[in-house]
Parts: C-alpha cells; sequence; structure tokens
C-alpha cells in the first residue's frame, strides 16, 4: 500500500531516509523514474542511502504502474518517490490509484519560478499540477513531516501560476 508519495528531485536522501521513514513506519521505499532506472550507478547510489531493514525499489514508471496494478507491494508500508508532477500525472494515467502528494523539493533551475523556499517550478509543472489538482488529488508542500498541512494550490496561485 502506497502510504506517501512524494515529489523531491533528490529523490533518497538523509531527511527521507530517516525523517519521513520513521514517521510512516515505511518498510519500502519506491523511486519510480525511468532515468535513474536505467542508469545502474545512479541506482547503486541512490540504494546506499537506504535505512538498514527497509526494502528499495528503483524502477520506470511503468513497471511501477504494473507492480502496483498487480498487487505486488500491498503487504508494504511503501513512500512512492517521484521527481516531478508529470511523473504523477502519467501514473494515474497508467491506471495507479494516488489520492494525494506531497512536494518536498524542487530544485531550482534556470527555467523555474520559485513559489516556497525549496520548491521551484516551470510553467509545465505548474500545468501538470493543475492537472492533479482537477483530478482529484490532494497536493501539499511540507518538507518534513512536523511542518503543518498546506495547499499547493495556494502557493502556485500566490506566484501568479
Amino acid at each position: 500500500m502506497v502510504l506517501n508519495v512524494r515529489i523531491d528531485d533528490r529523490m533518497i536522501h538523509g531527511q527521507v531516509a530517516a525523517i519521513w521513514c520513521n514517521k510512516l513506519k515505511t518498510t519500502r521505499i519506491m523511486v519510480a523514474n525511468d532515468e535513474v532506472a536505467s542508469d545502474e550507478i545512479r541506482k547503486m547510489t541512490l540504494k546506499m542511502a537506504v535505512p538498514a531493514g527497509i526494502k528499495s525499489s528503483i524502477i520506470s514508471k511503468e513497471k511501477a504502474a504494473t507492480n502496483m496494478a498487480a498487487g505486488k507491494y500491498d503487504a508494504e508500508r511503501m513512500l512512492l518517490i517521484l521527481t516531478k508532477p508529470q511523473d504523477a500525472v502519467e501514473l494515474i494515467e497508467k491506471g495507479m490509484k494516488i489520492e494525494s502528494i506531497n512536494v518536498g523539493n524542487l530544485g531550482f533551475r534556470d527555467d523555474t519560478i520559485q513559489i516556497k523556499r525549496s520548491i521551484n517550478v516551470t510553467k509545465e509543472e505548474a500545468e501538470a499540477f493543475r492537472k492533479l489538482d482537477s483530478m482529484g488529488v490532494k497536493l501539499t508542500a511540507i518538507m518534513v513531516p512536523d511542518e503543518s498541512e498546506n495547499n499547493l494550490m495556494d502557493y502556485l496561485s500566490q506566484a501568479g501560476l
């Protein structure tokens, strides 16, 4: 079962491994990312950040959707990590049920607008967030679990996106 879907372009790092996994009592971290799934060195590097006792899957979006549909992870307490909102749209269109997404970090890039301290979005990402919102997905922007809940769409609106 997917406990939390997080968009974080850093993927697996200390904050995810230590704080989020402990808070959610995660048994598996899944990164669904086509580029990383095909890069053995990046996969190996990410797996080194996974805490002992927690399983990991670093797989393509297609494989993630297929495995979820087959119930492969039903007994797991999973944290699903994506690197951009377009990935979430694609997974939903492939049949994956996603009710809520927490956006943790989207780093600065030349074509981005900062909407929150740790969140910078392109116009295409803002459009994908609007699509997710229209699909009924609850969108929050919480860096760590102790932070109060909020609505990512408010930040997009305040930034004129």
